[in-house]
């Protein structure tokens, strides 16, 4: 991989799992990040300070996704404290397993504010700021081919993810701007145990036996491939959906 030295990235939801493997890995190839978080400042400094314990640089900025006032915030503050911005991650999501007759309004919204709607402000904004030859990854999930029941809403969330990176690519495609997906498999996160938390408990043997290589993966699984994709190593691929998943689904 090439050097990130100098780069500067936002990684939304950066405070606990997936976000914070990112956020942790892109320090480690020196670029300063901005850790993104919505409620958990505690969590978001704790983040700072093991990247900054390590010689790394990163800043804590709470921003709610969901609203665009402060999506803007994020990204103004951003290029006010570091000067510009090179990469965007943008991993904050939101999740509820039901069958499709039972989801409420309230949790449509929820997730289809912050998934869809976020990340498509959020992709905005930064092309607003971005540098050309600058690198954009969402985080989505195998779920929008696997439609696993109980999935409908936040799957159909994260499939409108995916068509927002497909179209994007090609328009920032003349300003050198990479933009793909990352689609992780199970991972061991706070929101998978938290969506199937009502479910069989052996569900996790489940998840493990329809996984070619036998285990869930870690957020660090999926941390090292998005530091590929942002790198120079990467730099001719564009609008791809890349499943990091242990092999259960193939393309």
């Amino acid at each position: 991989m090439g050097s990130l030295t100098g780069k500067v990235a936002i990684v939304t939801g950066a405070s606990r799992g997936i976000g914070r493997a990112t956020a942790e890995r892109l320090a480690r190839d020196d670029v300063s990040v901005v850790v993104n978080y919505a409620k958990s400042a505690d969590e978001a400094q704790a983040v700072v300070d093991a990247i900054v314990t390590r010689g790394g640089k990163a800043l804590a900025v709470q921003a709610d996704i969901s609203r665009l006032e402060d999506i803007r915030r994020l990204f103004r503050e951003t290029v006010e404290h570091l000067g510009k911005l090179d990469i965007l991650v943008a991993n904050a999501g939101y999740s509820v397993f039901k069958p499709l007759a039972e989801i409420t309004e309230e949790d449509f919204d929820q997730t289809y504010t912050l998934n869809a709607k976020g990340t498509f402000f959020c992709l905005q904004e930064a092309l607003r700021h971005l540098a050309d030859g600058g690198k954009i990854v969402c985080i989505s999930t195998i779920g929008t081919e696997l439609n696993l029941p109980g999935g409908s809403c936040y799957f159909g969330s994260k499939a409108a993810v995916e068509q927002f990176c497909r179209v994007l690519a090609k328009e920032v495609a003349p300003r050198g701007i990479t933009v793909n997906i990352i689609s992780p498999g199970f991972v061991e996160t706070k929101m998978l145990k938290d969506s199937f938390a009502n479910l069989d408990s052996t569900v996790p043997q489940q998840l493990i036996a329809m996984t070619p290589l036998a285990r869930l993966g870690q957020p660090e699984d999926i941390a090292d491939t998005v530091a590929f994709l942002v790198s120079h190593g990467a730099r001719w691929i564009t609008r791809q959906n890349i499943a990091v998943d242990g092999g259960i689904i193939s393309r």
